[in-house]
């Protein structure tokens, strides 16, 4: 389809198909939504991707309305999709020039549409006789323009495997008549068939195709695996190649650097973990004077002329623990400052994923 013709980001919204009323989230932050022009079927789309998920593929038709509804909502419905689209946007200039490129495609639309009516109602025409006698060939009749069926005035594909054909003019019925054409519409009809059983057999096999691909995409659980995962389908993405590649390489950049800071941290843990064991060793040694200092009171009972020392000795003991325990407890704060901004940076990546997505 190429690359996009306008490009901006938005929250994409559609409404409950059960209550009709209320709007429900289909992305979990702004996405980029863009227009997109069809050379092959000459019509303007809009496109938007949530990861690989479309969620909007829309096609403009000159009966579509898209209308403000607030200062940074708008919304459209689309009668062959059977829903309707929401964007909220960051700001009104946002939405003002998503409106004002909704109305020029819609009136491209109108026009194309109308080119094409044209082309379709002179090839309908009756089959009239060239100068030299012979009669221009009924062998390729052209099926004119159908209302969708779902109210859209959209044109209908006109390819040659349409079982509707227009009544051919009463020189061309006379002419189909002969032996020669009879042949020829039995091989006409012959290739149809075939044409009619191999496009069976690619509707049945893309969707054995997505069945499977439903199954792979569901074996990747972990998150690293889906990170790498997406960054791969990001770059087979033909619709948006530029914006991917670009994202790709900041997503990649941003991931090196977070892993860099993350090893650091780590490091900073093993750092105050050995702290920690040292700590535990002051634990076991003040264990060791308290079972100490038991030993003096019970020496005490005997010792009265050693009590008055024994106790400055427990004050001074009981001091050492005092700011033992202030020490223990600043290590203890400081870990948790540490365990706090790891906690910040794991929650930044997460943001930086969903934003780059």
């Amino acid at each position: 389809m190429g690359q996009p013709i306008y490009s901006t980001r938005a929250h994409v919204f559609q409404i409950d198909p059960n209550t009709k009323k209320n709007w429900l989230p289909t992305s979990k932050h702004a996405v980029t939504v863009s227009y997109f022009y069809d050379s092959t079927r000459n019509v303007y789309r809009i496109i938007s991707l949530d990861g690989t998920k479309a969620i909007i593929n829309s096609t403009i038709s000159p009966n579509m309305t898209f209308t403000k509804t607030s200062q940074k909502f708008g919304q459209w419905a689309d009668s062959r999709a059977n829903t309707v689209y929401g964007l909220g946007f960051s700001t009104e200039h946002h939405l003002a020039k998503f409106a004002e490129k909704f109305a020029e495609y819609k009136e491209a639309a109108r026009l194309a549409k109308e080119k094409s009516q044209e082309k379709m109602d002179m090839a309908t025409s009756p089959s009239q006789e060239s100068p030299g006698g012979e009669l221009s060939s009924p062998l390729t009749p052209v099926t004119p323009p159908m209302e969708n069926i779902n109210g859209t005035d959209d044109i209908c594909d006109t390819t040659p495997n349409s079982d509707t054909r227009p009544e051919p003019s009463q020189n061309a019925l006379a002419f189909a008549h002969s032996p020669a054409m009879t042949k020829h519409w039995e091989a006409e009809l012959e290739a149809l068939k075939g044409n009619n059983a191999k496009l069976t057999a690619a509707l049945l096999e893309s969707t054995a195709n997505v069945k499977q691909w439903k199954q792979q995409l569901a074996a990747y659980q972990e998150e690293a695996e889906r990170l790498h995962k997406r960054v791969t389908e990001l770059e087979c993405q033909s619709i948006q190649t530029p914006v991917i590649k670009s994202q790709k390489t900041e997503l990649n950049q941003t991931i090196e650097e977070l892993e860099n800071t993350l090893r650091d941290k780590e490091e900073e843990m093993e750092k105050f973990k050995e702290e920690l064991e040292n700590m535990n060793d002051l634990m076991e040694q003040k264990d060791t004077l308290t079972q100490k200092l038991e030993e003096t009171e019970l020496r005490s009972r005997v010792l009265e002329e050693q009590l008055v020392g024994a106790e400055q000795r427990l004050e001074e003991n009981q001091e050492e623990q005092e700011n033992f325990r202030k020490s223990l407890r600043t290590l203890l704060e400081m870990l948790d400052g540490k365990i706090f901004e790891l906690t910040e940076l794991r929650d930044t990546l997460a943001r930086l994923i969903e934003e780059a997505s």
